[in-house]
């Protein structure tokens, strides 16, 4: 596919998707949402085993282009729901049902749905220079894109309350120590980190991870006694797999595994 606003490239099982609006901050109109959608479906075949997101420029995602719902004067405003509803829900459901890791390679400024999006990712790993911004609330908005339901469940209520109401710029290294990201790293050491951490993930077992995915997120809204019999159905499922069974011949002859995503 040749694409205007995104990059999309395959390469070892890794396949990574850059947005590529720069002189945008990568925010999204809806040309992007397509584009997006057509690549997280590539990525969904089996022989990619883990996606990489990440931003062109100087920014990850500055979220909506305001400037793309604009209305002619005394026209009726944009119906905002509709917008959640056919491109930015479907979006963030995408990345959570995909059947394998997800990292989110934030690079600059995650504003808005921006930020949400890379949220919605399994690992975000975010340069020092990077930043985290809810600004909703400075448009009379409420968070979207799945802010509302991630921010509590990641950081607690009254650190999330004050993102979402504050609208204040969070730093990269806040975001780590608060529990919201999974790493911050030096700028100049950023690439190498994300190749290495992609390159990891491309070679683990990627069936075992996507059913570790799945088990973390069911277990936000499970019960005790519900997660433990999701865990007992998963581990009989993985028992039978092939990595399952090349994980213990490795162990026991001391060698390095060699997974096949089966």
């Amino acid at each position: 596919m040749t694409y205007e606003n995104i990059r999309y490239e395959e390469l070892d099982g890794i396949a990574r998707l850059t947005l590529n609006r720069p002189d945008k901050l990568n925010s999204f109109n809806v040309a992007m949402h397509l584009e997006v959608r057509e690549a997280i479906a590539a990525a969904a075949r089996p022989a990619i085993r883990v996606l990489v997101l990440t931003g062109a420029g100087k920014g990850f995602c500055a979220g909506q282009d305001l400037s793309d719902r604009q209305t002619a004067p005394g026209a009726a405003p944009p119906d905002l729901g509709e917008t959640i509803g056919t491109y930015y829900a479907p979006l963030v459901r995408s990345l959570h049902a995909l059947d394998k890791p997800v990292i989110a390679a934030v690079n600059g400024v995650a504003a808005g749905a921006g930020c949400n999006l890379a949220l919605a990712c399994d690992l975000v790993i975010a340069t020092r220079s990077a930043s985290f911004i809810q600004p909703f609330c400075k448009l009379g908005l409420v968070p979207d894109a799945g802010g509302t339901w991630m921010l509590p469940r990641l950081v607690g209520h009254a650190r999330a309350a004050g993102l979402a109401m504050l609208g204040d710029k969070l730093s990269a290294q806040e975001a780590a120590d608060w529990g919201l990201i999974w790493k911050c790293v030096d700028d100049a050491g950023f690439a190498a980190e994300v190749d290495a951490l992609a390159a990891r993930l491309a070679t683990a077992p990627t069936r075992g991870l996507a059913r570790t995915k799945q088990a973390l997120r069911a277990s936000w809204d499970h019960t005790l006694d519900q997660q433990l019999d999701l865990e007992r159905d998963l581990q009989q499922e993985l028992g039978r797999s092939a990595d399952y069974a090349e994980g213990v011949a490795a162990f026991m002859n001391k060698r390095t595994p060699r997974f096949t995503g089966q």
